[in-house]
């Protein structure tokens, strides 16, 4: 009986038959834009897509890279687990499109760069581009690892499909499409894969909804059991999930993921116009905003179906990752297919990221590393390199999954030190884009500075987890189960689940202070001391030299909300050309030896 608890069915043949059959029309896409695109063998065709996307289809990748398998998985159990706080992050969503759309679109589709990470050498030094897109690919190959690993790990528990034989399968069709299709294979694919995401969400509100007697039924059991509890005005900053840390410090966290990160820059800076790249973000916003929708709905449906026997306290599943694969198999599996139409929606989201991250990850070890040192190379041994790179990332990606697969306890550790990690990196282009002081030596070290204080405070946030009293979790019971396997239902399981690590004995005086601070001020936390260290130590080291300062590389009051409503965008976009083009021609000699290709383009 549906919602008693006990062991669920696994995959018929017509589940394998859906799953294989997303699979494969994912690399479908690839070898189609491959072959489309034959004749148009260039660099920037490959990673920028000739610089011809529109709107809707990148808007749709951005928000289909976003939504990575842990993501589809995730969301949903936080639902069920903390409620509908993390609704709110629909605010953060619309200041950020915004900020990122009206201040860091213009100046980059200005400059006409590749790799993001282009502007700190337009700004500061060589040096520092080196070390930003280092870090850049550290994180982005370690968190794209964990990205394959960890919906694989919850689905094969669940489903019964072979962990390894599944994370290979997906690193290979990843590796097919983007080596050779690119960024229009990964765009493209993305939008299959967004529509198969947002699909299986959609089938388990159905189905939930029909078992529960409707939608009211599911929001009345929701608030019920105090899930509708969302607006929490308490200040303190070390409550994980309040109004002020999603709305403020979300909003900040998520413009160091979607303003300077290459996997969504590289997305906004391929459409053919600034109005396009600028659309791009706000439609992507509205997809964002549907898909976290679903995504609660889907966890406020489960907990009306487990609100009288949690699965976790009795025991059927063994993280809460696994609640979702779990109420799908329990709810559709009388219906052939289905389920292997979620498992693809969970996987769409993996293959997603890890595409964008492969696609990204080419784009600045060439322009950061490669073209740079490469001077008399033709454009088929640029092709080529493209190509074997894609090819040696996705094999990096695999075996990060497989490293993860080693980790236990330190795979929450590694994803907090990812969203750490872009505080510090926001900082200093702020310091660059606002502010003419600044120069290489206190940007530098102000950035060193803020990543020192935030993997302080994460890493000792994972060792000493804050109590439940700053996670909040909510209350569950097994009284309804058929077969109870464990009469534990004071315990908050999912607490485990969100710090990845046990209490320890003996805590420190800092742990309930200190290493209490929500996760979403890691990155307000890096930015403030970045930006206010840098600007400081700048002064005191003579600020900026004047060839550094030229007007393009800053931000513009002509840039803000400049195309988002015009009917008369090509002329404004021709201006913005001529601005480019004068931007590349005053630029200094150090800045102009840059490849021929991107200063001749827009």
């Amino acid at each position: 009986m549906v919602g008693t608890g006990g062991p669920v069915d696994t995959f018929s043949v017509w589940d394998y038959v859906v799953f294989a059959g997303t699979i494969l029309g994912a690399a479908g896409v690839g070898l189609f834009q491959a072959i489309r695109g034959r004749k148009e063998s260039s660099s920037e065709e490959f990673l920028l897509g000739g610089r011809q996307m529109t709107a809707v289809p990148v808007a749709m990748s951005l928000t289909a890279s976003f939504m990575s398998g842990i993501t589809v998985i995730g969301t949903p159990a936080e639902a069920y687990s903390f409620g509908a706080a993390f609704w709110l992050f629909g605010f953060a969503y619309a200041i950020m499109s915004i900020i990122t759309a009206e201040i860091f679109v213009p100046l980059f589709y200005r400059l006409g760069i590749t790799s993001a990470y282009e502007y700190l050498e337009m700004r500061f030094s060589r040096p520092i581009r080196i070390i930003g897109t280092s870090m850049y690919i550290v994180q982005t190959a370690l968190y794209t690892g964990l990205v394959i690993y960890a919906p694989a790990l919850a689905l094969n528990q669940i489903t019964g499909l072979d962990l390894w034989g599944v994370l290979v399968a997906t690193g290979a069709v990843c590796i097919l499409y983007c080596t050779l299709g690119g960024l229009k294979a990964v765009i493209w694919t993305d939008v299959m894969q967004m529509v198969v995401m947002l699909a299986g969400f959609v089938a388990v509100i159905a189905r939930g909804a029909v078992l529960q007697g409707g939608l009211s039924q599911v929001w009345k059991d929701a608030e019920e059991g105090g899930r509708l509890n969302a607006f929490d005005f308490d200040p303190d900053p070390r409550k994980r999930h309040t109004f002020w840390t999603i709305v403020f410090g979300g909003s900040i966290m998520w413009v160091s993921i979607y303003s300077i990160n290459q996997s969504q820059v590289q997305r906004y800076i391929s459409c053919k116009t600034l109005r396009h790249a600028k659309m791009s973000l706000y439609v992507n916003m509205v997809g964002l905003w549907v898909t976290v929708s679903l995504a609660m709905l889907s966890g406020l449906t489960m907990y009306s179906i487990y609100k009288k026997c949690d699965p976790l306290t009795n025991n059927d599943v063994t993280t809460s990752d696994q609640l979702l694969p779990y109420l799908v198999m329990d709810i559709l599996a009388d219906y052939p297919g289905i389920p292997g139409l979620f498992v693809a929606a969970a996987y769409s989201g993996t293959l997603s990221t890890v595409s964008s991250s492969i696609n990204a990850l080419v784009a600045v070890t060439m322009e950061d590393f490669i073209v740079p040192l490469w001077k008399n190379r033709t454009q088929r041994q640029v092709t080529w390199m493209n190509m074997g790179l894609s090819v040696f990332f996705g094999g990096l990606c695999i075996g990060m999954a497989g490293v993860a697969s080693l980790m236990g306890s330190v795979l929450q550790a590694a994803l907090s030190i990812f969203g750490m990690i872009s505080g510090p990196l926001l900082g200093l282009y702020l310091l660059g884009m606002f502010f003419h002081t600044p120069n290489s030596i206190g940007s530098l070290s102000g950035m060193i500075i803020g990543l020192v204080l935030t993997l302080w405070v994460g890493i000792g946030a994972q060792l000493y987890p804050p109590t439940a009293d700053m996670t909040l979790p909510l209350g569950v019971t097994t009284v309804g189960c058929n077969s109870t396997m464990s009469q534990n239902t004071t315990q908050a399981p999912w607490t485990s689940a969100v710090t990845m690590t046990t209490q320890p004995s003996v805590r420190p005086p800092l742990a309930d202070s200190w290493y209490s601070l929500s996760y979403l001020y890691f990155s307000v936390l890096g930015a403030a001391v970045t930006i206010i260290s840098g600007y400081l130590i700048s002064m005191a080291t003579g600020g900026c030299n004047q060839e550094k300062r030229h007007p393009d590389l800053f931000v513009k009051k002509t840039d803000l909300f400049y195309f988002s409503f015009s009917n008369t965008s090509k002329d404004k976009d021709k201006m913005f050309e001529g601005i480019h083009n004068k931007a590349f021609t005053e630029l200094p000699p150090d800045i102009l030896d840059k490849d021929k290709e991107l200063t001749t383009k827009l």
